[in-house]
This record gives C-alpha cells, sequence and structure tokens, in this order.
C-alpha cells in the first residue's frame, strides 16, 4: 500500500454542482501516528447537506477550499492502528471523505458492533436515521393521532421519518418529486399519502391530502414546498427545519416563504432549526430504539448504492436533481 485515491474539490461550483468541479488524485498513504488509526473505506454516504457547505452556508460542515478532499461519513475496517482499544479489523464509522484510506485519531472513530450491519450506520443507525428520530420526536414531538407531513420523503431522512412517525401511531403524508417515489413510500413503507410536488394541482392535491390540516410538519426542502405546508398547520404546529434541499444548487436562493411571521403568530406555530449534534448524549439510547424497529421489520431502509470511488461526483449531481430514493451510498467494496 503506497498510494491513495481521492476525489478532491477541484473549484467551487457557480450556479449548479457539476462533476467537472471535482477532479481524482492520487496522494500518498496516509502515515499513522500515535493514537490514530489507518481506515480503508468500504462505502460513504452522500447527502445533500454537503451541497451546503460547498456554499459555505453551513458553519458547522467547515470552509469549503479547492484542493481539500470531498467530505463525507463512512464507514471501514481498521488495517493498522496506533491507538488503545482498537484493533486492526474493527470496523468502524468515520468522517472517511471521498478516498480510499484516511488517518483517525482514536476518538473520531466509532466502533461498529459485530452483530449490526455496518451500511446501517450511513442511514438508520447514522446521521440520517437518527436526524429523523430526534427531529421528529424531540423538535416536532410527534403524537399518536397527529398528522406529519414531511417533505423530500423519499430521501435519506424523508424515507425514515415517515416511518418513525407511522411507528409512532400518526397519519403521515409525504411530499416527493415524482408518482414513482410516491407509489413506493405508500406501498412499500407505509405512508397514508403521498403528493408530487411537481403536478400541476400541488397545492390543491396538497390541501385534499390533509383536510385536517397538518400538526408537525418535518422539512428537508424550504421554498415553495415549506411555504405551502405553512398554510396547512393547525393550531399549536410544530415545524422541524432539518434542511434545505431545494435552495442548495443554486446561487440565487428563493426568498422565504410568505406568512411568516403572520402564521406563526396567528396559530403560534412553533418552527424549529435544529442539527443532529445536538443530541449527541442520546444517540446511543436512540440507536437502541431503531435497532429494534430495523429488527423487527417495523422500519426499513433504503439504500440506492453507486459503485466506484470515481462516480461519486457523478452520484452527487444527480442526488441533487432528485435521483435518488433513500441513501445514496457509494460502495468501494
Amino acid at each position: 500500500m503506497t498510494d491513495n485515491e481521492q476525489i478532491v474539490i477541484k473549484s467551487l461550483p457557480q450556479g449548479k454542482l457539476r462533476a467537472e468541479d471535482y477532479e481524482r488524485v492520487i496522494a500518498p498513504m496516509p502515515v499513522v501516528e500515535e493514537g490514530m488509526v489507518l481506515v480503508k473505506t468500504e462505502a460513504f454516504a452522500i447527502t445533500a447537506g454537503t451541497r451546503a457547505g460547498l456554499q459555505g452556508s453551513a458553519s458547522y460542515a467547515g470552509a469549503p477550499t479547492p484542493g481539500l478532499v470531498m467530505g463525507s461519513t463512512g464507514v471501514g475496517s481498521v488495517v493498522e492502528s496506533r491507538a488503545a482499544g482498537i484493533s486492526v479489523g474493527d470496523r468502524v464509522l468515520t468522517s472517511t471523505g471521498w478516498q480510499q484510506y484516511s488517518v483517525q485519531k482514536a476518538a473520531a472513530v466509532s466502533i461498529i458492533p459485530e452483530s449490526h450491519n455496518a451500511i446501517d450506520y450511513l442511514g438508520p443507525l447514522g446521521v440520517n436515521g437518527l436526524t429523523a428520530y430526534f427531529g421528529l420526536l424531540e423538535v416536532g414531538k410527534a403524537q399518536a393521532g397527529q398528522t406529519v407531513m414531511v417533505s423530500a420523503a423519499a430521501g435519506s431522512v424523508g424515507h425514515l421519518v415517515g416511518q418513525i412517525a407511522k411507528i409512532q401511531g400518526c397519519h403521515v403524508v409525504g411530499v416527493a418529486g415524482s408518482d414513482a417515489k410516491n407509489a413506493k413510500l405508500v406501498d412499500e413503507l407505509g405512508f397514508d399519502v403521498a403528493v408530487n410536488y411537481k403536478s400541476g394541482d400541488y397545492r390543491s392535491a396538497l390541501k385534499d391530502a390533509t383536510p385536517n390540516g397538518v400538526d408537525v410538519y418535518f422539512d428537508n426542502t424550504g421554498g415553495f414546498v415549506l411555504g405551502s405546508a405553512l398554510f396547512r398547520m393547525n393550531v399549536g404546529g410544530r415545524i422541524a427545519c432539518c434542511g434545505v434541499v431545494s435552495q442548495y444548487d443554486t446561487n440565487a436562493p428563493e426568498p422565504g416563504p410568505k406568512g411568516i411571521p403572520g402564521l406563526l403568530i396567528n396559530k403560534r406555530i412553533v418552527m424549529s432549526g435544529f442539527l443532529v449534534f445536538d443530541f449527541a448524549d442520546a444517540y446511543d439510547a436512540a440507536r437502541t430504539q431503531i435497532a429494534g424497529w430495523l429488527a423487527s421489520g417495523e422500519l426499513k431502509s433504503l439504500t440506492d448504492s453507486v459503485h466506484g470511488l470515481a462516480a461519486a461526483p457523478e452520484a452527487f449531481v444527480d442526488l441533487l436533481a432528485g435521483g435518488n430514493i433513500g441513501t445514496r451510498i457509494i460502495s468501494l467494496a
């Protein structure tokens, strides 16, 4: 092992992201120092939120810089360890980035239990699942019998939000960008109804789908979908703001929706932004609960897998155009 294949940021996107904004490089194998481990990447997730990092609009993601390895969360195996408590062969979750190998501090890796599917740590047991869990239950405070609406409902977070809401006994309304996605939400994942936001009669269809209004809206998109949800909210409703995918891949984001703050005041709506890291102390308990749902079959994880490091840029562009269902991962195994 002497070389490390990487995909680095070649240029910051102007307008929509292009595959040409990345380039493949061959770097020297990183050196493992005391207290660190060398991880061979098996798979990593591609998520829309990392596009916000390229805009510089996600402060938690760090400043976007050409020449850096594109960031991502991945799973892999330890091939060299100079850290106590971590052994060669351990499978771990860490910030692999888009590369074959990475050196990590011991505190930056989480050992995956042998009884768990490592790929689940990029979906239901990872950031996506934890975001869905805490956003819906802690921020949205969804309760049995209430109506939950979720946008980007066929995406990596949204398809889990809807299922967890059903487990809680909620009536679930999904919003996605194609009839095929919506059919999968209803027929395979148990959503009560799903609406295509690209249809010409979207607002009318949403009204028909929510005859009793909306108690909790889990927002992954912002834009006009958020605007339409605001007008369907019930008195005392909660909006959990998770992401703004409709505004990431552009240099000219839409203005905020109409009705704020008037609707918030008149209907006493609580609209809260959150990051999953806010709930880090409760990850273990949440993972135990989610793992139980996976084992029982109450929760299904959809994985959209693309093979090969070189495929990552095109896969990211396609994801931003709505080409994925579930969690998109790049498999290097």
